[in-house]
């Protein structure tokens, strides 16, 4: 896909919404020209090995599986925290295989996700007004001039932390921490609900064993089985900061955003004649798009035809998020439309973003059960229509934090002030996500 009209830095030339305001430009330009020079976080071959991997989910012969923090934190970036993210997406992604039958396609939400969108420009408390919080990339969360006002220095630095998670990250999956040899790095026993845990455990042991007969009968250790594929993916709201990082590459034709293997577009920057839709049409990775209630059939086929031109496998993952009660209303005149234009979309379900409300204690939270709901009524729609839900998208954390409400873990919200961390929107717990994973596996099963 070669487009002799387009250029890394020409969505410049359109409306761009979403981006933050920086009082000295000059500062900016010296980053941007420093992040041009620096080495890619990802390679094309990887990016390109993911598309193929997404095709083949598009068709139903693999699941995606994509998670991780809501938005990650610079302070975050620890060993400890890392290895608690990855530990329960391959958790998440075992569960998955074994209810499927088939592979699961891991997709962090992970090395990048340090932008997020705002309602506002700013913010006001007490008859001060400063700019809104935008994420880490941007400014900082503390409400003072210093901290509010934008820094493009911050964009060097999530640049850095993005390779160390990166780096660490990699490291983990690479070298035996998915390793089912070794039962102790899939410990649960801090989980409260006995039955999930013994169902789990079931599982993992019925693979392990699987694994050791295929051993005994072959006379060989299945060394593959010590390391995952991983990838990463976040929304590419910075427009700045994705094209410092947009390369080509040697016998390749065409640009990558090398910075991560699949960003999004979200609803807020879909406009057709937007800077960011122009900026997302010239590259080559695969690419999400967040559809909610406000999504038209109209205006998702149009999306599809300048962002995807060719149709081509594995390329669109259409991530869609319409809240517990507009999954039947919304979703069928969407897969509907796709169908009628003979389109090839990864459709995959964001049960988070629709159920997003406040409860009584003034704290932002989720239930459970609305995420629940939402995620079967989405399988269920797509069954109806001959359609194939590939894939499932996720803010959770691997840490015991009390954000979301319900689930076997049983958080009610006189709990959300004891461990509510996230800086933007609520995540599903450690163990909340693995139910939610075991619930999920049923009915890939059923299927």
């Amino acid at each position: 896909m070669v487009m002799s009209d387009w250029r890394p830095g020409s969505w410049q030339e359109k409306p761009a919404t979403q981006q933050p305001v920086y009082p000295d430009q000059t500062a900016v330009a010296r980053v941007i020209e420093e992040l041009s020079r620096l080495p890619p976080l990802v390679t094309s071959w990887e990016i390109e090995g993911l598309k193929k991997l997404l095709g083949r989910a598009a068709r139903g012969e693999h699941f995606l599986l994509q998670g991780g923090d809501c938005a990650e934190s610079f302070d975050e970036c620890d060993s400890s925290a890392l290895a608690a993210k990855l530990k329960i997406l391959l958790q998440m992604s075992l569960v998955l295989i074994y209810g499927g039958r088939k592979g699961v396609v891991r997709v962090g939400r992970l090395a990048g996700q340090y932008a997020k969108p705002r309602s506002t420009d700013h913010e006001t408390r007490d008859g001060v007004t400063l700019p809104s919080y935008r994420g880490d990339l941007v400014n900082r969360s503390g409400f003072t001039p210093a901290e509010r006002t934008p820094d493009p220095m911050l964009l060097l630095r999530g640049y850095e932390r993005a390779a160390l998670t990166l780096n660490f990250t990699r490291a983990l999956a690479e070298g035996g921490f998915a390793d089912l040899h070794h039962p102790e790095y899939w410990d649960l026993s801090f989980v409260k609900d006995r039955t999930l845990a013994d169902d789990y455990q079931r599982i993992v042991n019925s693979l392990r064993e699987s694994l050791e007969f295929m051993e005994a009968v072959s006379g060989q250790r299945f060394s593959e089985f010590r390391r995952v594929d991983f990838y990463t993916s976040h929304e590419g709201l910075s427009l700045i900061y994705e094209q410092a990082q947009t390369r080509t590459v040697p016998r390749r034709t065409g640009w990558y955003n090398l910075s991560t293997h699949m960003p999004w577009i979200g609803m807020r920057t879909a406009q057709l004649e937007g800077a960011h839709v122009e900026y997302f049409r010239g590259i080559l990775n695969p690419m999400g798009i967040k559809v909610g209630p406000a999504m038209t059939p109209e205006w998702l086929l149009e999306l599809l035809s300048v962002l995807d031109p060719n149709d081509e496998p594995g390329r669109i993952v259409v991530i869609h998020r319409m809240g517990a009660g507009g999954v039947e209303a919304k979703l069928p005149p969407l897969i509907e439309a796709v169908k009628r234009a003979g389109r090839t979309v990864l459709w995959c379900s964001d049960p988070m973003h629709g159920n997003t409300e406040t409860a009584a204690n003034g704290y932002k939270t989720r239930r459970f059960d609305n995420i629940l709901s939402e995620l079967e009524q989405a399988f269920d729609v797509h069954a109806r229509m001959g359609s194939i839900l590939g894939g499932v998208h996720f803010e959770m954390t691997g840490d015991n934090v009390t954000e979301c409400i319900g689930g076997a873990s049983g958080v009610v919200e006189a709990d959300l002030q004891r461990a509510y961390r996230t800086r933007v929107d609520p995540r599903l717990n450690y163990e909340q996500a693995l139910e939610m994973a075991m619930r999920i596996a049923r009915r890939l099963r059923a299927r």
